[in-house]
């Protein structure tokens, strides 16, 4: 049976005769069960009424000017795991894979793979009955010179530039930020993470600079996503204020931002825009406590410092005297005290809308964990795909719109006297919305970008 088998080492060169892709280098890996495809700009279509898919390659490791324009048929959508434990939903195609002399069909999962070493991974399925590997060796069928590529790439179109976006925030590792990076690569963008405490500024009415780690200069970018952390909210709003001086479009910008961020101020903005939220007292160590506990109209309630994040700092008192003890507990801080009547028919439930461009492009609901009443999936929280009202829906555009934001997570909970407003979040996460839903959060955010400069080309 072996002698039927091609035999090939640990990396090899392949071509794929129907998508125009004269060789690509391969690496061998019997280990991953699927093969995968570089592949950038992917964009799904129809064509002669069957599902079709079109992606840009550059088939050249470390050479984006190089680029092939290939088109498929779509055969799949899957969510792929990789070892670290990403999850990504991938197009599959099918296509012909020539090794050698041999040829044969194989499935492929489409995604960017420029920090990969290799253009294409060869995956165990693609392989099995037809291939032995020999790990210890390479290019057992033969590898291109360096003017051999040249010459089988030499009409190939150069890579159209897209925009210089960067990432400003402070996890690169972190699930939004590597989607957001991803979906931006994905779409034809130059994409750079910019580590908010690795930049640094020059205040100058005659140039402005923001400086980062080694002191070199960001210039030239297009647009800015601002991603800041609710622990450095005045240091991120300042950097992305000095990119709006410097005539740079930020998704967010850092009025909307730092405005958000303000708990009690976000509230009376809302409020004065006619959007409905929880009955709320607000006090700074209040003496009357009594009065503050009816103002809401008494026990259970919710009592937040005003300075919590991300469910801390936030207490359900179920009682008046458990009440007046956080209450009491949070005066000796001489802290700023949020107290809001308690949804208790909301049962631990409210719904997550992600607006982008003042549009509800998904929404989730949030369910906590049983004897926990925050919802917050970090928090061991889970997630649902729920179909949201008009007049939610309208409550999150509102909303988004009042707080002068262009991407927002508004967190709307269901009340015996219809949907009321708990918060307005300007750098919601995308884990949970994208793993329960399936969509491409991350690319909706880009496309808001794209939209702003075609407006701007359209207006000239």
């Amino acid at each position: 049976m072996s002698d039927n088998k091609v035999i090939l080492g640990s990396e090899e060169w392949c071509s794929f005769p129907e998508l125009g892709i004269p060789t690509i280098k391969a690496r061998v890996d019997s280990g991953a069960k699927t093969s995968a495809l570089h592949a950038i700009n992917i964009a799904p279509f129809i064509k002669n009424e069957s599902n079709w898919v079109k992606f840009d390659i550059n088939p050249i490791q470390n050479n984006l000017k190089t680029v092939i324009h290939c088109e498929a048929p779509l055969i799949d959508k899957r969510i792929v795991k990789s070892s670290s434990g990403f999850r990504e939903q991938r197009y599959v195609i099918q296509t012909n894979l020539q090794i050698g002399t041999s040829q044969w069909p194989i499935e492929m999962t489409l995604t960017n793979r420029d920090s990969m070493g290799f253009r294409m991974l060869l995956g165990r399925e693609a392989m099995s009955g037809r291939v032995l590997v020999d790990p210890e060796q390479k290019y057992l069928l033969g590898q291109p010179t360096s003017d051999s590529l040249k010459e089988l790439y030499k009409n190939s179109e150069k890579a159209s530039s897209g925009l210089r976006i960067g990432l400003l925030a402070s996890n690169p590792e972190l699930y939004s930020n590597k989607r957001i990076m991803e979906a931006g690569e994905m779409r034809g963008h130059e994409m750079h993470f910019l580590n908010i405490k690795e930049c640094y500024m020059k205040l100058d009415a005659k140039t402005p600079e923001i400086h980062y780690r080694g002191g070199k200069i960001l210039n030239q970018f297009d647009a800015i996503i601002p991603r800041i952390r609710p622990s450095i909210t005045f240091y991120g709003c300042a950097l992305t204020r000095q990119f709006e001086a410097l005539k740079v479009y930020c998704l967010n910008s850092s009025n909307a931002i730092t405005q958000s961020r303000d708990k009690l101020y976000s509230l009376q903005l809302l409020l004065n825009h006619g959007v409905e939220i929880p009955t709320t007292g607000f006090a700074n160590s209040p003496l009357d406590t009594d009065d503050l506990i009816k103002m809401v109209g008494g026990s259970p309630l919710i009592v937040k410092l005003l300075e919590g994040t991300q469910g801390k700092g936030v207490v359900l008192a179920e009682t008046k005297k458990a009440a007046e003890s956080v209450i009491n507990a949070f005066k000796s801080l001489n802290a700023n005290i949020l107290v809001q009547e308690f949804i208790k028919e909301a049962n631990g439930k409210d719904i997550r809308c992600f607006v982008i461009d003042g549009k509800v492009v998904a929404a989730i609901q949030r369910e906590a964990m049983p004897g926990e009443f925050r919802a917050n999936i970090h928090l061991g929280g889970t997630a649902s795909v729920i179909k949201v009202t008009a007049e939610e829906k309208r409550i999150a555009i509102k909303a988004t719109k009042a707080m002068d934001l262009k991407v927002a997570g508004v967190d709307i909970i269901r009340s015996a006297k219809g949907p009321l407003l708990l918060e307005v979040n300007s750098s919601p996460g995308l884990e949970g919305i994208e793993g329960a839903t399936n969509k491409d959060i991350a690319g909706e955010m880009i496309k808001a970008i794209e939209k702003n400069f075609k407006q701007k080309v359209d207006l000239k």
